[in-house]
């Protein structure tokens, strides 16, 4: 897969889609668009490891496992899965990025402001940080599209690999593993997997591609330490989807 504006695009799709899976709890109409398409069989970038491959076919299974029509009694146990990796915490999994990466496992940390920079960079804002922090998964992935769907030349390419090194897969992995663990529902343990196999094959695509090898985690945390610094303010253009209820 050459790194391209029409890769960029379908790439960018593939990240909307996981991001409206983590936005809101599953409904039938949706569950009933996933089965139609062949979800996640439909999406642009197919697995090429193991593990990638693994979690495609686990997220198939637990689609393909639920009824075309699925009654209230599945559907609630889907958005009490759905509540509790996302609204309650009661999993002990946060999708937000402080949480995993601050020693007390708190959330709006230094990485919800890094973050807000990052959007305000590219023209985007959370719209209310209390309500969604800027450093949810939702978030990212949403900023993750914007950029794929932007971009043009290796410099570009090279942001992305940064954004993935040095905020999603330093946290996404360990999230994932822990709903894929304590989640009640085949579903929701599925798109945790898909999502971190998705993100990871995408950041070994564009290593692939630039010619440059992922840095080992000492060098990433020697980059970071050099990159410190204070936040400029940046005035935001407009909102990233994903606040509480439907994003589009």
């Amino acid at each position: 897969m050459r790194l391209d504006a029409g890769v960029g695009a379908a790439l960018s799709e593939d990240a909307l889609t996981l991001a409206l899976l983590h936005d809101r709890e599953p409904t039938a109409e949706l569950l009933g668009e996933l089965k139609a398409v062949g979800f996640p069989g439909n999406l642009a970038l197919a697995p090429r490891s193991e593990g990638g491959r693994a979690a495609q076919a686990a997220m198939g299974a637990a689609l393909s496992v639920l009824p075309d029509a699925p009654d209230a009694s599945a559907l609630d146990q889907l958005a009490a899965d759905f509540a509790a990796i996302h609204l309650t915490g009661s999993l002990g999994a946060s999708p937000s990025e402080s949480f995993w990466l601050s020693d007390d496992h708190l959330v709006c940390q230094d990485p919800m402001f890094e973050l807000r920079r990052l959007y305000a960079e590219a023209g985007l804002r959370a719209p209310d940080w209390r309500k969604r922090p800027d450093d949810h998964l939702v978030f990212q992935l949403h900023y993750l599209a914007n950029r794929l769907a932007a971009a043009r030349d290796a410099g570009a390419w090279r942001r992305l690999a940064a954004f993935l090194d040095e905020h999603l897969l330093r946290w996404l992995p360990d999230f994932a593993a822990r709903v894929a663990q304590r989640a009640d529902t085949a579903l929701h343990a599925a798109l945790a997997r898909l999502t971190e196999a998705w993100c990871e094959e995408l950041r070994e695509l564009l290593a692939d591609e630039l010619g440059e090898p992922r840095p080992s985690r000492e060098e990433l945390e020697a980059r970071l330490r050099e990159a410190g610094g204070a936040e400029p303010e940046a005035v935001p253009l407009r909102f990233l989807p994903g606040a509480a209820g439907p994003s589009w």
